[in-house]
């Protein structure tokens, strides 16, 4: 049992710290206090008025908010975590933000005395409610063991994969793969619908070979339908591929089908579904 706090109960943080809760004893924060209020009704244990309240006395302190200025105002603002934070405690940050970020805050918090994982996670809302999540993660060898057996109360793949930034850079990677098969699955229905096929049965047969995926399998019949008003919002994936394409600019990688999908998402968010599910994509191809 450990003593940690959780910084962010949005639809990610709120499951996630609910898992903690099973096993530590758990102090939380959110901006919204009526939202850690809810949390304490549901699992009990305390909530903070603060980031550094929350961080005074915890052996580990996770984050996990929205972007790079919303995770700099927790860690280091008035009052934020690095301020309440004790000499020795690991930062982990579930965060989807930016490698430079990563770094920076990395470099702050060993000013302190404080380690840093920067620790995005991938499995969506359903993966944080049953504890399924995978979490790639970026730091030091040292801060990582001390962080990874809790971790594990909500993850079902957990690793260390470099120095700080390495776990950002490793969700870019993953978010370049989801957006490429969420585009090529809708264009396949898509194509299969307009071909006179019974696209479940289609599905049945193709998600058993080498076509098979996470999305075939979990929003093939979502998409089908046009169900997407759940799940990973298409404002978040947006944010993601902002991210990813600004540090392809600055390491020189080519994404030129990524930019176009990105552009399929940002004509989603002009029809005013930016909170709908990434596989929303479909909704372009079959809007006559």
């Amino acid at each position: 049992m450990a003593n940690v706090a959780f910084i962010g109960l949005g639809v990610m943080g709120f499951p996630m710290a609910g898992h903690l809760a099973k096993a530590h004893t758990v102090t939380v924060y959110n901006r919204t206090p009526a939202r850690a209020k809810a949390w304490v009704e549901k699992y009990g244990h305390t909530s903070a008025p603060t980031p550094a309240a929350a961080a005074k006395g915890a052996g580990i302190v996770f984050a996990c908010v929205g972007d790079d200025p919303d995770l700099r105002q927790v860690i280091t603002g008035k009052d934020g975590v690095l301020d309440g934070i004790a000499k020795g405690a690991v930062i982990v940050d579930h965060t989807t933000a930016s490698a430079n970020i990563a770094r920076e805050l990395a470099g702050l918090a060993k000013d302190k005395g404080v380690g840093f994982i920067d620790a995005p996670v991938s499995g969506g809302q359903a993966g944080a409610e049953n504890g399924q999540l995978t979490v790639m993660c970026g730091g030091d060898a040292a801060s990582y063991a001390k962080a990874e057996p809790v971790i594990a109360s909500y993850a079902k793949m957990c690793k260390l994969i470099g120095g700080s930034g390495a776990g950002q850079l490793t969700k870019m990677v993953n978010q370049v793969c989801i957006a490429g098969i969420v585009q090529g699955l809708a264009e396949a229905m898509n194509f299969g619908q307009r071909a006179g096929l019974e696209m479940e049965a289609v599905l049945a047969v193709i998600s058993k070979g080498a076509a098979q995926s996470w999305q075939m399998e979990n929003r093939g019949k979502t998409m089908l339908a046009g169900k997407f008003d759940f799940g990973f919002a298409t404002d978040w994936m947006r944010k993601d591929l902002r991210i990813t394409m600004d540090e392809a600019r600055r390491n020189g990688a080519r994404l030129p089908a990524i930019s176009l999908i990105d552009q399929f998402y940002a004509e989603v968010q002009a029809h005013g579904h930016g909170r709908w599910d990434t596989s929303s994509l479909m909704s372009l191809l079959t809007d006559d």
